[in-house]
């Protein structure tokens, strides 16, 4: 069957230019900032602060960050985000896939009192205090496991889960593998895992993004800054301005001077540093989102 193109009448072509000049003006104002973020973490810092630079680079250093990788808490944090967001994310789906399946399966005694459970702690949480007490009583204050325990799973997620183990798994696979004595882990694990890679994606997407844009748990639960995440340290640097004299340098002479300077730079290499990452994976993992996101979430 050969695409026939259907006329566009008068209506439809104001309508089509009208969202496309809407969709210009969203991507400016998308496109503008990121676009002087990465400027300015490149460009002179005397040409930011005075405003010449308003969107290419101007004067071209990598002062920022040379300054930043010598940190040793950028490092350190880097090495703390990745272990949050790997390990982190493996415990998600460990918990979030099975919890899914079950709620999926017709057959699983109670499904529905267990999924109205889950339903209502997507509602009414117990608040921060109560939580707050209740990781202390665990022991997990001050620990990296108390960022990656209380947050197993989200609800949200697994019910996109379960709505994709309705429409993609059909009944008849399933029937047909327990007659040939296949029992349920056994059919979790080699029949529905491997037919639900756009899901698997999609939700390691999602929490692994979670994870490495984390940071109001670690606010509370953690004092040593030996477990403090990469945004924890970035918020430092850009909310309490805590710049130490190994990152701004010495501040005697004309050094203290330019620290202010020197300072944001530094900011905009830290921004670039912390989400550089994301946006080289997420290229990749896009095109799960289709099958994914769309399939889990019809008819939930």
């Amino acid at each position: 069957m050969t695409g026939t193109k259907i006329k566009e009448n008068f209506q439809d072509q104001i309508f089509l230019t009208f969202n496309r000049i809407v969709l210009c003006f969203v991507l400016l104002i998308v496109a503008y900032p990121l676009m002087y973020i990465v400027s300015a973490s490149v460009s002179n810092p005397a040409a930011v602060n005075s405003g010449a630079m308003w969107l290419l680079p101007v004067d071209f250093t990598l002062e920022g960050y040379e300054r930043v990788f010598g940190d040793s808490r950028i490092w350190r944090g880097y090495r703390n985000t990745l272990f949050y967001t790997v390990v982190g994310t493996l415990i998600n789906l460990a918990v979030t896939l099975p919890a899914a399946y079950a709620m999926a399966r017709k057959d699983f005694v109670g499904r529905n009192f267990f999924m109205a459970m889950f339903v209502i702690t997507m509602f009414f949480s117990g608040g921060l205090i109560p939580t707050y007490l209740l990781v202390k009583s665990l022991g997990l204050v001050n620990s990296p496991w108390a960022l990656l325990l209380p947050n197993a799973a989200a609800v949200w997620n697994i019910i996109i889960c379960r709505t994709f183990f309705q429409v993609t798994i059909p009944q008849e696979l399933e029937e047909a593998a327990k007659m040939d004595g296949c029992s349920v882990t056994k059919m979790f694990f080699k029949i529905v895992l491997p037919l639900s890679a756009p899901i698997i994606a999609v939700m390691a997407l999602f929490y692994g993004v979670g994870h490495w844009n984390s940071y109001f748990n670690a606010l509370i639960y953690l004092t040593d800054r030996e477990w403090f995440p990469l945004q924890l340290v970035l918020r430092q640097i850009l909310v309490l301005q805590e710049i130490g004299s190994e990152l701004s340098g010495a501040v005697n002479g004309e050094a203290a001077a330019n620290k202010e300077q020197i300072a944001a730079i530094i900011k905009y290499a830290v921004i670039i540093i912390a989400t550089l990452p994301i946006i080289v994976i997420y290229p990749f993992m896009q095109r799960f989102f289709v099958k994914g996101v769309m399939i889990g979430s019809i008819k939930g």
